[in-house]
């Protein structure tokens, strides 16, 4: 799952531009063989979501066509070479030249296919058909027929090539993955590599970390292990005050002679959980900041960089220094740039709104399953993840604590150095918390019930809180909380939808969370607001929740946050 890159050994080209695109309104695609080449049709920028760009396809899912063409470069002709999709919704078909080379299915995680024996050297016709359509038996599901489209999730439901589109080569035998585990023994970073490989005997492999004037080199026989180690005296370690990176190159020698190679960014750090308490690098931690969702005009939830230092610049200025990827998988862009900047990350699998019906259930766990294994082994290296989410507000059900324990086995077998946890807002009776390490809560008190009772709403929470705490005693964050608000809209008293009314409850609810030990987070819903479903709490079909409106401009909370969380 190593992302691809360029070096002497790898080559990587995007193919992120403008695709031949169609519609298939009537779903005649397929019997009238599409996959063989689109007649009618007309540009769309890839990445990208077509709902956002053409405006008969505003609340079309789905199905409908890509097309575009690709040269093998010089020199790939002893390679391995691989098709790779960043993130496709829903449901994907893809054929190159007229053979069809697979499917997939989910959003927000990356798929590939090996098509060494299947390209040529000029003109091969890349085609993908994608249907976004809503099924109880997806995840995240379908649901609510009062809204539009009928969601069972508080998001939009973009459709398209979301993420880059990587044609790719690396060599026939080389480096398949790379696993980076940091641990620390008083000032020393204890660096563990582990290495997975193709086809690759009687050869030696070399580790070299280099970083703040030290290069520290480790060599080993790849027939007698695949674990490098390497020891950092002094370590400078990783943290949002300071973000510190070591580079670290992966080699394959034969002979003393480099055949292939991997380059990352590694941070040194823990993440622990001890007592009540989040220990990162052994002392305690406070995650303060917004959930957030990849949501923008014009591209929708598509891939867009000056959206991602935008969004890291206004997290910075408001004094954030965390987020959870709610309520799927962000881009490997967006976790990259989080290493660089020292954000704290609660990484979220795309499982929201699940109903845990007997008749899906079990293709439900299958997928959710699938969706843990490929995200860890997408994300597992990076720093700035400390925490994985298996899902966010499942309905309540018996069966649910069966359902995420399974979930909760499988994410802890392959990566056994982060919590993990579930966003839930069933509150005490959640049964997963038997197991989590961590306590992730979602609560609305003074918005959907005790409406325009801001007090009234915070005495609520403060008892659920203590009376969770008494239960598990385990380190809880307030995942979301907050209120639509409109911009530009005052009352001189806070009134609900007002701006201050906005403010009133974020600082009560902020100063009920400070008040309990056992609080280790708070995440205040949302960043910005975002498209959703049409419905009737829907205003202009937007969740108006955002300290930061759609178009990145602050309302009255951002500067209230800015002021608070500076001094802090």
């Amino acid at each position: 799952m190593v992302y691809p890159q360029r070096n002497k050994h790898r080559q990587c080209i995007d193919l992120s531009g403008f695709w031949d695109f169609r519609f298939d309104f009537k779903n005649e695609g397929l019997t009238e063989n599409w996959e063989k080449g689109l007649v009618g049709s007309r540009p769309i920028a890839v990445p990208a979501s077509w709902n956002e760009i053409f405006a008969e396809g505003r609340d079309f899912l789905g199905p409908a066509w890509y097309q575009t063409e690709f040269n093998i470069p010089w020199g790939w002709e002893n390679q391995k070479i691989f098709l790779r999709f960043g993130s496709i919704n829903y449901l994907s078909d893809v054929w190159l030249n007229g053979e069809k080379l697979g499917e997939h299915e989910g959003g927000h995680l990356p798929f590939k296919f090996d098509i060494t024996e299947r390209c040529k050297v000029e003109k091969n016709k890349l085609i993908v058909r994608v249907d976004g359509n809503l099924l109880k038996e997806h995840v995240p599901p379908s649901g609510r027929t009062m809204n539009y489209p009928d969601t069972n999730f508080d998001f939009y439901p973009y459709c398209g090539i979301q993420r880059p589109v990587l044609l790719y080569a690396i060599p026939k035998e080389g480096i398949n993955d790379i696993t980076v585990i940091t641990t620390i023994e008083g000032t020393t970073g204890l660096v563990k590599v582990l290495l997975e490989k193709n086809g690759v005997k009687g050869k030696e492999a070399n580790a070299i970390l280099t970083g703040y004037g030290i290069q520290i080199e480790s060599r080993i026989s790849l027939d007698a292990t695949t674990e490098i180690f390497l020891n950092v005296e002094n370590a400078k370690l990783w943290s949002p005050e300071y973000p510190n990176l070591y580079d670290l190159k992966v080699e394959l020698l034969d002979n003393g002679i480099v055949f292939d190679e991997y380059s990352l960014s590694v941070g040194i750090r823990t993440i622990e959980v001890k007592g009540t308490q989040l220990l990162l690098n052994g002392k305690p931690i406070f995650l303060k900041g917004c959930a957030k969702h990849e949501d923008f005009p014009v591209v929708g939830k598509g891939y867009l960089p000056a959206l991602i230092t935008k969004d890291y610049d206004l997290l910075r200025w408001i004094g954030a220094n965390s987020f959870r990827t709610s309520h799927y998988p962000y881009s490997e862009q967006m976790m990259d740039m989080a290493d660089r900047l020292g954000f704290l990350i609660i990484d979220e699998t795309p499982a929201v709104g699940l109903t845990f019906s007997k008749d899906i259930i079990d293709r439900h766990l299958d997928l959710c399953q699938r969706y843990i294994k490929e995200l860890i082994e997408r994300d597992k290296n990076h720093p700035s993840v400390i925490m994985w989410s298996l899902a966010n507000e499942p309905s309540r059900s018996i069966a649910a604590k069966d359902f995420f324990r399974a979930m909760y086995d499988t994410a802890r077998n392959i990566d056994s150095t982060r919590p993990i946890t579930l966003v839930s807002m069933v509150g005490a009776s959640e049964r997963a918390f038997e197991f989590l390490e961590v306590i992730c809560l979602n609560r609305y008190y003074g918005w959907y019930t005790q409406s325009g009772q801001i007090d009234e709403g915070c005495k609520l929470l403060s008892n659920e809180l203590d009376k969770i705490n008494s239960k598990y005693k385990k380190p809880l964050i307030l995942s979301e909380f907050g209120t639509d608000t409109l911009a530009g809209c005052h009352s001189e008293q806070p009134e609900m939808w007002s701006e201050e009314y906005q403010v009133e409850f974020i600082k009560n609810y902020l100063e009920v969370l400070k008040s309990k030990d056992y609080v280790v987070g708070a995440h205040i819903w949302n960043m910005c607001d975002f498209k959703t479903s049409q419905s009737i709490i829907r205003a202009k079909g937007l969740n108006h929740k955002g300290v930061f409106t759609r178009d990145r401009k602050p309302k009255m909370a951002a500067h209230f946050l800015r002021k608070l969380w500076h001094k802090t």
